[in-house]
């Protein structure tokens, strides 16, 4: 996962617990508000957890590879801590849930041709120059031909905010065009979606996902590096090749073709209709857009070499004494990226911070709740599988659900724990989304530290991590991990330890174990996902997204199951 960086506004903690009229956090400060710290407190959650880390990031475990030796030693490790502490297996005395993927490697996509255009359009669109395109169909080859283009705006079905940009058109057999991102962070108005912090709808995926809803053969999203928040080299020159779970209809519900096209590949199709970027772009934000046939056909092809592997996610539970049908759920992915066995120095990518942080986590958590009193709600221990090849551990799980998702009270995440110190701030992913936060920012001001949002919303980290695979199924999460602002040196050296981590380490060689870390931190974090969970396991609430959040009416849905 991406690694935070220092927040540019924090939010008072009186700010983040005040609800408006809607049912929504009201608007921070626009200055901070930081609370007097008379002592630093909860720095000893549970000793084990160095241990837990520079374990699994050992060069033993072989970067931890799903379907490798790194995964049966990781695996392995992982049940034998929660058989140790006694959390029940989920099938006999086995804690692991099977994962079927599938490794989609595309040796040889074809240039996009287009056809029936004017002067303005080239022949032809370049693989990863132009356009980048893969399929998630699981077949080895698949084309498109001369299907037709058209424009629609930000490819977007929102009921709640009174938004579909497919209406009224039949786009079966048709390749779409869309802009990234959505219509809040285009205008920046606070009123219009959730403002410049994205929305689901804003995720090249759900993009994806809903045009082949709507049947379209081919869906190009037009690459903008501010509003995807990553240049192209990002999108068009990493590796191409794909992992998706294996499902009965091996993905044939998808697109054909899924793709991303240039801002200059745009420039050219709109300009073959007599328009631009901006014009368009202004079409796109009315109340009165309407698609936009471009006047060419595109085709492509792709042919692939597959690979079916089989990896686990590993869960263990503390059964509830009174509710033992509800379930808290916490969890973290326990794969890295495996070995480069091309450098001659250093093979592993032990992933350390990225995440056997989390992981070691997690174990810390089960190992603190087994010594409490029994709780009265259930309380799952979850590991997933395959997070850096796609959250394909936790999507396999919110697809089938050991435990019911809609009697899962809420799921708490942990993807990247502090190994800098204390922090006086803690951040929370997607700050205004449930009311799971209250509770965190309430034993947050206990410890004399104050709560923030992530810096940059606008880049949708909400939905980067596994806890969004169970938000799309309308279980409530929590995502938050400590800052920047360091107890004695501050937030600026705080924030430069999260940049040299990022520079130097994030999914590279050297992100390893360091002897020098300061999980005093870390501890103070354990110490409030554990009050979290421990007060809902304790209670009869039931938390929920806000009004307004584009996963309320899932959860809503379910209202039944829970009376």
């Amino acid at each position: 996962m991406l690694n935070l960086k220092h927040p540019a506004l924090l939010l008072a903690v009186s700010a983040a617990v005040a609800l408006s009229a809607c049912g929504k956090p009201a608007e921070p400060p626009t200055k901070a508000v930081q609370p007097t710290v008379a002592e630093l407190v909860d720095t000893d959650f549970n000793p084990k957890l160095a241990e837990y880390i520079k374990t699994l990031s050992d060069d033993k475990f072989q970067g931890r590879a799903p379907a490798t030796k790194g995964e049966e030693l990781t695996v392995a490790y992982l049940e034998e801590n929660f058989k140790r502490i006694g959390l029940k297996g989920i099938d006999a005395d086995s804690y692991k849930q099977p994962v079927s993927l599938v490794q989609i490697d595309p040796k040889q996509v074809s240039a996009m041709t287009l056809s029936g255009g004017g002067e303005a359009l080239p022949a032809s669109l370049a693989y990863r120059d132009d356009m980048f395109a893969w399929t998630t169909r699981v077949t080895e080859n698949i084309s498109v031909t001369d299907s037709e283009m058209v424009f629609v705006g930000y490819g977007i079905v929102a009921p709640e905010y009174n938004w579909n940009d497919y209406e009224g058109l039949d786009v079966a057999g048709k390749t779409v065009v869309m802009f990234v991102n959505d219509p809040g962070f285009a205008t920046q108005n606070p009123e219009l979606f959730n403002g410049n912090a994205m929305t689901y709808y804003g995720r090249w995926t759900y993009k994806f996902e809903e045009a082949a809803r709507q049947g379209a053969a081919m869906a190009l999203i037009i690459h903008e590096t501010d509003a995807a928040s990553y240049g192209w080299g990002v999108v068009a020159h990493g590796s191409p090749v794909k992992f998706d779970l294996i499902k009965e209809n091996k993905n044939m519900d998808r697109a054909k073709v899924e793709g991303w096209v240039t801002t200059e590949t745009a420039q050219k199709l709109f300009a073959n209709i007599g328009s631009d970027i901006e014009t368009l772009r202004k079409q796109a934000l009315s109340g009165e857009f309407k698609p936009v046939p471009l006047n060419v056909k595109a085709s492509i092809s792709v042919e692939n070499n597959l690979r079916e592997l089989q990896s686990s996610n590993v869960i263990g539970y503390i059964e509830g004494s009174k509710y033992p049908d509800e379930y808290i759920l916490y969890m973290a992915h326990w794969d890295h990226l495996g070995m480069d066995f091309s450098n001659p120095t250093n093979k592993v990518f032990n992933g350390a911070q990225d995440n056997a942080s989390g992981t070691g986590a997690v174990i810390a958590l089960a190992e603190y709740f087994a010594q409490q009193p029994q709780p009265e709600r259930s309380v799952v221990f979850m590991l997933v599988t395959a997070e850096e090849r796609g959250l394909l551990g936790s999507a396999w799980y919110a697809e089938n659900p050991v435990f019911p998702l809609e009697k899962t009270v809420a799921a708490i995440n942990m993807d990247v724990m502090n190994v800098y110190g204390p922090m006086k701030d803690m951040v929370v992913v997607g700050l205004g989304n449930t009311d799971l936060e209250e509770i965190l920012v309430k034993y947050t001001e206990q410890q004399g530290r104050y709560a923030v949002k992530e810096p940059n919303p606008e880049a949708g980290i909400a939905y980067r991590s596994d806890h969004f695979s169970l938000s799309k199924k309308g279980v409530p999460i929590l995502y938050a991990k400590g800052g920047n602002d360091h107890y004695q040196h501050g937030a600026e050296w705080g924030a430069k330890q999260r940049a040299e981590f990022n520079s130097c380490c994030y999914h590279k060689v050297t992100d390893e174990w360091d002897d020098n870390w300061d999980l005093r931190g870390a501890q103070q974090d354990l110490f409030l996902y554990f009050r979290v969970g421990h007060e809902l396991a304790n209670s009869r609430h039931w938390p929920n997204w806000y009004q307004g959040n584009e996963f309320r009416a899932i959860r809503d849905a379910s209202a039944a199951a829970r009376q």
